[in-house]
C-alpha cells in the first residue's frame, strides 16, 4: 500500500485490533527513543520529521477502527475499541511527559535554526511545546503518576458514558399496533416507522429514540400523552430515572470526571478545569467567555421570552394551557405552519438526498474551485457508504467517505472525522487528506429516496464545511494541516459558515427538486421558508447558551461531590437564562455526550463563539455577491488552506481585514432587528 492508498475496510479484524495496536505503539516507543537518543544537534529532519511520522502511523491505524466502532458499533467492534483506547491513551499520557523528548524539542525551539523554519512549521513547535506543558511534562514523581492516571480512567470514563448513552438510545422502543394512535404523523415518517418494525419481524410501527423518529413524532405527533411518554425516555436517558432507571446510569460517571478534571487542571497549575481548557483556545481567559455568553443572553432575553409567550398564548387558543416540555416542540410546529404556513415535512420531498448532495457539490466547487466525483470499486464498511475525490484542474486534492443514514448500532448525531491528516512526504510528494462524514438521516424506503427536512440540509452542509476545511489544506505539517491545531473554539468555523448558503434564495434551486416530478420548490414554499428562518431564534440561542454556561461553569467548580451537585449547577444556569423550566425529572446532562465523551469539556460555548466568526465572514459574501468566485478564493486561502498553521485571530482578520463583533450573528439570528438595533 502506498501513503495515499484508502483503507481496505474488510480486511479489518476487530479480533486483531488489540495485538496490532500494541505492536504499532511498541514500534512508536522505538522510534522515539532513537529520536531522543540522538546526539546531533536538533533540527526538522531529525526531530519533528521522525515524530511526525510515528504520529501518522498511529492515526492510520486507529482513525479506520474507531470509524468502525461508530458506524457499524456491535460486541466485536466495542470490545476491539475497548481494548485499544486505554492502550493509546496511556501511550500518549507517557509521551506528554517524556521530559527528555520535551527538553531537546525546547532546545531546537531555542536554537538559530528554528528561525529558519517556516511559519507553520514554527507554529508545529510552539504547539508541541504547550501541549507537553499541558499533558503533565513538568511533573515529578507522584504527582506525574497521579496525572497519568487520571488521564486513563478519564478515557475509561468517557467510553462508557458514550455505550451508556448509546444502549439507552438503542434500548427503548415501542410499538404501535394502530396507526390512528398516530395521527398527525407525515406519511414519510410513518413508512420509516414501518419500515423499522418489519427490519425486527413485527407488524405495525417501531418507535425509538433515534433522531429521525424522536425529533418528528415530538414534532407532530397529536397524541399528547404518547409524546409525554417518548420525552421521559429520552430525556431520562443514562440516568437513575425514567422506564430505564439505572439501568445505564451516567450519574456517576459525571461526578468521577468532574472530580478527576479539577485534580488533573490543579496539578498543571490552573485553577480550575475551564481555566486548563481554555490555554489552548482562541478565548483569552474564563471570564472573557462567560462575558461572552452573558452578552448574547442578554441580547436574546427579551426577544426569547416574546416567543415563548407567543407560544404559550397559542397552544392555549388549542386548549392547553398547561404547556409542557412535550408540548413545546408539537405546538411550535404548529405555530410556524399557522405563521408561515410551512412545516419541516412539508419541506421534505423537495430536498431529496441525492440533489442536495449534488447541489453541494456545485455551490462549493464553484466558490472553491474544485471538482469532486465518486468513485466507483471502493471497499466500504456498508452499503449505504460512498466515497468521493476531490481535484483541481486535474490534480487529486484530497477524498471523503459519506455515510448518511440512520441504522442500528451506528452511533447517534452527525460528524466529521480526520480519516489522515496532509504531510510531505519523503519523496517530496504530499500525503493526501481523507475525512468521515458521518450523518443520520432517515434512509431511504422500498417506496422512495431519501427526503431531508431543511434542518438536514443545514447539517449536511455544516459536517462538509468541517470536511472542506481538513481537505483543502495546503499545510504540509501533520499537526497543524487542516482541522490539526486548529484552536477549538475556531474549529466550527468553516462548518457554520457553509450553512449561510443553505438560505440563499439564489442557491436552493440548485439543491432542492420534487422527487417524483423534478420541479423546483416553489416561490411561495421558498418565500415562507426564508421568513420562518428565525422563528424561536431568541429561544434557540438561550438553548444554546444554557448548554455552554452549564458547561463552563461546572467545569469551574473545585467541589463537585454528588449528582445533585451537577443537577443544582445545570438549575442555577436555566433560572439564569431560560424562559421555560423543564421537568424535574430532565436529566439532559446524563447524555450531553458533547461534554463527557467528546472534545467539548469547558468547551462547548465554541458553538456561539465560531457563530459569530461564521456570521461576520459571510457578511463579506454579503456585501460582494454569495457566490462570488474572488471572495471564495480569498476564504479558501486564508482560512481553508492555512488550517492551524497560524492563530484563528490572525487569519480571520487577514480574511475579514478587522476583529469579529457580534453584529451580523444578532441580525442574521433577527435579534437586532427585534430589538430596534
Amino acid at each position: 500500500m502506498t501513503a495515499n492508498s484508502l483503507p481496505i475496510f474488510s480486511t479489518l479484524d476487530p479480533q486483531a485490533m488489540a495485538k496490532e495496536c500494541e505492536d504499532i505503539l511498541a514500534n512508536a516507543r522505538q522510534q522515539v527513543a532513537l529520536v531522543v537518543a540522538d546526539k546531533a544537534q536538533p533540527s526538522w529532519p531529525n526531530l519533528m520529521a521522525p515524530l511526525e511520522e510515528i504520529d501518522d502511523a498511529i492515526g492510520r491505524f486507529w482513525a479506520p477502527m474507531s470509524h468502525l466502532h461508530s458506524v457499524i458499533s456491535g460486541d466485536a467492534w466495542r470490545a476491539a475499541y475497548s481494548a485499544c483506547l486505554p492502550l493509546l491513551t496511556a501511550y500518549n499520557s507517557e509521551m506528554g511527559q517524556n521530559r527528555p523528548l520535551y527538553d531537546r524539542v525546547q532546545v531546537f525551539a531555542d536554537s538559530a535554526e528554528f528561525m529558519t523554519l517556516s511559519g507553520p512549521q514554527q507554529q508545529a513547535v510552539r504547539n508541541m511545546l504547550r501541549d507537553f506543558k499541558l499533558s503533565g511534562v513538568a511533573l515529578d514523581g507522584d504527582n506525574a503518576s497521579r496525572f497519568a492516571e487520571i488521564q486513563q480512567r478519564l478515557s475509561e470514563l468517557s467510553t462508557t458514558f458514550s455505550n451508556h448513552v448509546l444502549d439507552a438510545t438503542d434500548g427503548w422502543e415501542k410499538i404501535i399496533e394502530n396507526v390512528d394512535d398516530l395521527a398527525g404523523v407525515p406519511d414519510t415518517v410513518l413508512d420509516n416507522l414501518k419500515e423499522a418494525a418489519k427490519a425486527k419481524g413485527i407488524d405495525g410501527y417501531r418507535l425509538s429514540l433515534d433522531i429521525p423518529t424522536y425529533l418528528p413524532l415530538m414534532q407532530y405527533a397529536d397524541n399528547r400523552e404518547l409524546r409525554k411518554e417518548m420525552y421521559t425516555a429520552y430525556v431520562t436517558r443514562a440516568s437513575s430515572l425514567g422506564p430505564q432507571a439505572e439501568q445505564w446510569d451516567n450519574g456517576p460517571l459525571m461526578v468521577e470526571i468532574s472530580q478527576l478534571r479539577h485534580e488533573m487542571a490543579q496539578l498543571l497549575g490552573f485553577e480550575h478545569y475551564s481555566d486548563y481548557s481554555i490555554a489552548s483556545k482562541m478565548a483569552e481567559s474564563s471570564q472573557q467567555v462567560i462575558d461572552f455568553l452573558e452578552e448574547l443572553a442578554s441580547a436574546s432575553q427579551a426577544v426569547a421570552k416574546q416567543e415563548f409567550e407567543e407560544l404559550a398564548v397559542f397552544a392555549a387558543q388549542h386548549g392547553v394551557t398547561d404547556l409542557n416540555a412535550w408540548d413545546v416542540p408539537y405546538y411550535s410546529e404548529k405555530l410556524k405552519e399557522a405563521s408561515f404556513t410551512l412545516s419541516q415535512e412539508a419541506l421534505r420531498p423537495y430536498f431529496p438526498a441525492e440533489k442536495v448532495i449534488s447541489g453541494l457539490f456545485k455551490i462549493t466547487g464553484q466558490l472553491f474551485d474544485i471538482e469532486i466525483s465518486a468513485i466507483e470499486d471502493v471497499d466500504l464498511w456498508h452499503k449505504d457508504a460512498q466515497c468521493y475525490r476531490i481535484s483541481r484542474s486535474g490534480e487529486v486534492l484530497a477524498h471523503f467517505y459519506l455515510d448518511l443514514y440512520a441504522r442500528a448500532n451506528k452511533r447517534g448525531g452527525a460528524w466529521m472525522a480526520n480519516a489522515r491528516g496532509r504531510r510531505l512526504l519523503n519523496d517530496g510528494s504530499a500525503q493526501q487528506p481523507v475525512a468521515f462524514l458521518v450523518c443520520n438521516f432517515s434512509p431511504p424506503t422500498s417506496e422512495r429516496p431519501s427526503l431531508l427536512t431543511h434542518n438536514e440540509v443545514t447539517t449536511l452542509f455544516h459536517e462538509f464545511g468541517h470536511g472542506l476545511h481538513h481537505m483543502l489544506t495546503k499545510i504540509d505539517c501533520l499537526s497543524v494541516a487542516g482541522i490539526s491545531g486548529v484552536a477549538w473554539d475556531a474549529v466550527e468555523l468553516p462548518s457554520q459558515f457553509l450553512e449561510n448558503w443553505c438560505w440563499e434564495k439564489s442557491v436552493i434551486p440548485d439543491i432542492s427538486s420534487h422527487y417524483q416530478t423534478g420541479e423546483a420548490l416553489p416561490t411561495d414554499m421558498l418565500e415562507k421558508l426564508l421568513a420562518a428562518k428565525n422563528f424561536q431564534s431568541g429561544m434557540q440561542m438561550l438553548r444554546q447558551i444554557e448548554f455552554s454556561l452549564f458547561d463552563f461553569k461546572l467545569h469551574m467548580q473545585p467541589d463537585i461531590r454528588d449528582e445533585a451537585d451537577i443537577d443544582t449547577m445545570i438549575n442555577t444556569v436555566r433560572d439564569q437564562v431560560a424562559v421555560f423550566l423543564p421537568p424535574a425529572f430532565n436529566r439532559f446532562q446524563n447524555s450531553f455526550s458533547h461534554i463527557f465523551a467528546g472534545g467539548y469539556a469547558a468547551g462547548y460555548y465554541s458553538y456561539k463563539w465560531a457563530e459569530v466568526l461564521s456570521a461576520d465572514a459571510f457578511s463579506l459574501f454579503e456585501e460582494c455577491g454569495v457566490m462570488s468566485k474572488e471572495i471564495g478564493q480569498k476564504f479558501r486561502t486564508e482560512i481553508l488552506e492555512r488550517g492551524g498553521a497560524e492563530d484563528a485571530d490572525v487569519l480571520f482578520k487577514n480574511f475579514r481585514g478587522r476583529a469579529p463583533a457580534n453584529d451580523a450573528l444578532l441580525r442574521h439570528s433577527g435579534i437586532a432587528v427585534a430589538k430596534g438595533e
